[in-house]
């Protein structure tokens, strides 16, 4: 179809039309492959760029023709006319021989009349101009050079816009089914709320590594364990590169001061007490667990390794209130390598998100 149409138009179109287009292409494929190191796209700009140099070469010979043809046809047209005059006279000559001058109304002298008009010089068609093939040429090249440019920079513009990633989002949670404790608890929120809150655009910065998008977003409405569910626990997570954060609401009776004092029981390490957002809050760490789990097959299916001891993470655990009458916020930073950011970063992270979380009044 397309070559159909380029065959319509005229050669003055036509060809400086493929000249244009041959020649960006082929420069543009030969540069990408040069820069990516791709031969094939090289090969193939190799061949547009020889495509166009023969197109140049037939419009090169089409112009010297034409010049060429000039003085020729000019030579033939002055023949013509004399040829034209010498005979117009001799019929003159004869029609006068001949007699009385004929009936002009006679249907065989009407054509004669035509043929011959007054002053016995016949009529010559005059020739239809041609267009100017310069005026044809500049134009196709000035409407064709905006669409070369637009094949150079788009490709560059689209690749950009593909190549660029985008950070990931939470789940919907509109079909979850809430366990029941989340309808008799008012003040509970869901894990869709937890995520939409934790995956904040500035997250990446407030852990100190800014230019980091997020991996992975997700989150659970579940229950606290040993608890017969009738606690809720929802969580959301968001990884990076760097670190990944956890965020979890427990809505149970056990105050900040209590949770301190059931610290000193355990292993966790590095305890320091704190206040964020005017609420009592307290800084833990411990090792977090890694479980690994084979799915290949046997005599006796998948099989699971030991539990053993993952790298080391810090949890910022915030009040639910002010005034710590039950329940707390658990934010949790950690990272394959075992790093951990400042503790000054939890605490950042824990005022931009915690305002941002509904707070409903306990029925």
């Amino acid at each position: 179809m397309l070559g159909f149409l380029l065959r319509l138009l005229p050669f003055w179109v036509r060809e400086p039309l493929l000249i244009v287009l041959g020649s960006v292409l082929g420069v543009r494929l030969l540069y990408l492959g040069v820069h990516d190191h791709d031969w094939a796209a090289a090969g193939l700009g190799l061949v547009f760029v020889v495509f166009t140099a023969i197109r140049v070469v037939g419009v090169i010979r089409a112009l010297r023709a034409r010049r060429n043809r000039g003085p020729a046809a000019a030579h033939v047209d002055a023949a013509d006319a004399a040829a034209g005059d010498v005979a117009a006279g001799t019929q003159v000559q004869v029609q006068a021989a001949a007699g009385p001058h004929p009936d002009p109304a006679a249907p065989e002298n009407a054509t004669a009349e035509r043929a011959v008009p007054q002053g016995g010089v016949p009529e010559r068609a005059v020739p239809e101009k041609e267009p100017n093939a310069w005026l044809q040429a500049v134009a196709a090249v000035a409407v064709f050079a905006a669409i070369g440019v637009a094949l150079w920079l788009v490709p560059d513009k689209l690749t950009s816009a593909d190549s660029t990633p985008k950070a990931a989002s939470c789940p919907s949670g509109e079909h979850e089914k809430l366990p029941k404790v989340y309808r008799q608890n008012s003040r509970a929120v869901t894990g869709d709320e937890l995520c939409k809150a934790l995956n904040r655009p500035d997250l990446a910065q407030l852990l100190g590594t800014p230019g980091e998008i997020a991996d992975t977003a997700s989150s659970t409405s579940g229950t606290a364990p040993l608890t017969a569910e009738k606690v809720a626990l929802p969580e959301a997570k968001v990884t990076f590169a760097t670190y990944s954060v956890n965020l979890s609401a427990t809505y149970n009776e056990m105050t900040t001061a209590q949770y301190v004092k059931l610290m000193k029981f355990g292993d966790e390490q590095d305890v320091r007490t704190l206040t964020v957002l005017g609420r009592p809050a307290v800084l833990s760490s411990d090792h977090t667990m890694k479980i690994e789990i084979s799915l290949g097959g046997g005599a006796t299916g998948g099989t699971g390794g030991p539990v053993e001891q993952g790298p080391l993470a810090r949890t910022l655990t915030v009040a639910l209130d002010r005034k710590d009458q039950g329940g707390y916020y658990d934010i949790t930073v950690w990272s394959e390598s075992g790093a951990l950011p400042d503790d000054s970063r939890l605490s950042a992270i824990a005022e931009k998100i915690i305002p941002t979380l509904p707070e409903r009044p306990a029925r």
